[in-house]
């Protein structure tokens, strides 16, 4: 039997490759607003980023995400992908827990 495909996407942060499902769905929907995809089904343009801060923090403020989604970042937009960044942190430490 042949192994189910695995899409592969590049993080917009760190230009590492991973499985899609590991990474973060940045999407440039039709309406012109810029939020976390978490279905990953949105309409719009999309790009991926880590689940780590440093590549989070280098594709909001260096401009690869800008970039990548083919459209600039307003200063609403950049406060709520920061927001969701900070939410998605606190929840993966609560889920992993100490160990």
């Amino acid at each position: 039997m042949k192994p189910k495909y695995t899409p592969i996407r590049t993080c917009t942060g760190c230009r590492e490759e991973y499985p899609k499902r590991e990474l973060v769905r940045v999407v440039h929907g039709l309406d012109g607003s810029i939020g976390v995809d978490p279905t990953g089904k949105q309409n719009g343009r999309g790009a991926y980023v880590c689940r780590s801060p440093e590549c989070w923090e280098k594709a909001l403020h260096g401009g690869s995400l800008a970039r990548a989604l083919k459209a600039p970042i307003s200063v609403e937009d950049r406060a709520g992908l920061e927001m969701a960044r900070e939410q998605a942190f606190a929840t993966e430490k609560l889920t992993k827990g100490p160990k």
